[in-house]
């Protein structure tokens, strides 16, 4: 059992938690709780290390996880203390476990019928949240541009929810970004938009652009854009969130392409 907080896997994970940098250099991200590791039974080759606590380990669906996901002492599993737990988490409360996992990049379908841009999102909950109902409403690849939260920061992590396992998401540059979506047609929801969301045709190859939460797009993301959209509102509400409003048209758009046609 690990009991100290200067255990040398126990600095790697707080290293991986706290730099940007250093989880792209090493390819890792970290995950904590039961949901997040049963998210990885179906990619169990992508774990490099799983701790876990001795309370956590003594419920039987907790030990048949790790059976599942084929874990032993060999194969990269450590039990540590509750102290050590505490120490190596992000959150307030330790959930038990935590595990560092591969970063992969998947690689987008070659002919995207729906992709989601989002531009300088900073926030880690709504870029996570968003990751989340991206996978839910069945986009094909999320396209991040410089200046957004680094995808695996571990609130974004958190609040993904298993989405960066199932979903394409792409670090890219304007220049990436204009050549993948060239063809497709491509909207920019804003608040000043012209036409709402409801009356565009999602059923066509389409690309969403969701701007800063403060600041709304920034010009690289106009120039590419066909025409702005809007989500109507009432109560003279100015706004919505930035995941609320992704949410909001990105399952519009699924409604089309499953009930349309």
């Amino acid at each position: 059992m690990i009991t100290s907080t200067s255990n040398a896997k126990i600095k790697y994970v707080r290293k991986l938690l706290n730099d940007g940098r250093f989880r792209r250099r090493e390819g890792a991200f970290v995950i904590e709780g039961t949901r997040w590791l049963a998210e990885m039974t179906a990619f169990k080759e992508r774990l490099q290390l799983v701790l876990v606590t001795e309370q956590w380990l003594a419920q039987q669906d907790n030990q048949m996880l790790i059976e599942t996901l084929a874990l032993s002492k060999s194969s990269g599993l450590e039990l540590v203390s509750d102290r050590v737990m505490a120490h190596a988490s992000d959150t307030e409360t330790a959930a038990g476990v935590l595990a560092v996992v591969s970063t992969v990049t998947t690689e987008l379908p070659e002919s995207p019928d729906l992709l989601l841009i989002l531009d300088r999102v900073a926030d880690p909950g709504n870029m996570g949240t968003i990751l989340r109902s991206s996978a839910a409403s069945g986009v094909d690849g999320v396209l991040v541009a410089p200046g957004s939260v680094d995808i695996y920061n571990p609130k974004v992590v958190r609040s993904s929810m298993g989405a960066l396992l199932r979903l394409p998401v792409l670090p890219f540059s304007w220049k990436e970004i204009k050549q993948t979506v060239k063809g497709m047609n491509v909207w920019l929801a804003a608040a000043d938009g012209r036409t709402p969301y409801t009356e565009i045709n999602w059923q066509q190859p389409s690309t969403l652009i969701i701007g800063s939460e403060a600041h709304g797009a920034g010009q690289r993301a106009y120039e590419i854009a066909h025409n702005p959209v809007r989500i109507p509102m009432a109560a003279e509400t100015e706004s919505l969130n930035a995941a609320v409003a992704a949410s909001v048209i990105l399952f519009e758009a699924r409604r089309q392409k499953t009930t349309i046609g």
